[in-house]
């Protein structure tokens, strides 16, 4: 079957061919980890959809509300308010603490909940508010695999732990971040009222890319999804993120 994939650029949805197969396109989310449709074409094999997950023909409908289904609200059936990604559990996360921090957090924010919904390990990475219109439900996949460390058959663990396949430690998070940066705090160096931390270089972060949520940092802070270009999908390289932030 010839599917069409779509890609919104710059607000156009564009239709590909799912059997795109070829490197992975600059800045984009073609071709990356985040590709489902294509994953791992860049490397010649191709990923189990069918199998391991359902195939939807887009690499955006896995978190993005599908063109077709314009102005439905996914909050309605439990869904992340605007997005595709239904809303795990926030009071199941603990999050990052210190005696330093004084804006504390409880629960992440839905931004920062639409990247958990996949690596906390709890939802299926195919597991979307909405299918794209022509879905055929004969074509579901089999297992729906977790972004999970664990040793079932319905986790990515079972292959992917660094005997089988590469493991995926790194990036199946689970609901304990207290060793991960703290995440959907204000940020500090609003109106430089923290000396430790730079202002802003205007309402929506800094001028080299990384940005900020209403005022608070969350994952996308640092980490930008839609472009494969740097390691860790990091929005500065690693050596100049932290210092983007910290002054010390």
């Amino acid at each position: 079957m010839n599917k069409r994939r779509w890609f919104v650029a710059g607000g156009v949805a564009l239709a590909l061919n799912s059997a795109w197969i070829g490197p992975t396109l600059s800045g984009t989310i073609l071709g990356t980890k985040h590709d489902f449709t294509g994953l791992n074409a860049r490397v010649g094999v191709t990923a189990m959809s069918g199998v391991a997950f359902s195939d939807y023909g887009s690499p955006c409908v896995y978190c993005h509300i599908p063109p077709d289904k314009k102005g439905a609200d996914s909050a309605e059936t439990g869904g992340n308010p605007g997005w595709n990604r239904f809303l795990p559990n926030p009071d199941s996360y603990a999050l990052y603490d210190s005696r330093s921090i004084e804006n504390k957090v409880r629960t992440p924010s839905p931004i920062s909940l639409l990247c958990l919904s996949c690596h906390d390990g709890t939802m299926a990475l195919d597991m979307t508010v909405f299918k794209p219109n022509g879905w055929n439900s004969t074509q579901d996949a089999a297992l729906h695999v977790r972004l999970n460390g664990g040793n079932d058959l319905m986790s990515c663990g079972k292959c992917h732990n660094g005997s089988v396949a590469h493991s995926i430690e790194i990036k199946h998070l689970g609901t304990d971040l207290r060793n991960d940066h703290p995440i959907s705090m204000q940020y500090a160096g609003l109106n430089q009222k923290d000396v430790d931390f730079w202002k802003p270089d205007g309402p929506y972060g800094f001028d080299n890319g990384v940005k900020l949520y209403d005022g608070k940092v969350e994952c996308a802070t640092c980490h930008n999804v839609h472009n494969p270009d740097i390691n860790l999908l990091l929005r500065a390289t690693s050596d100049r993120l932290c210092e983007t932030c910290h002054i010390k």
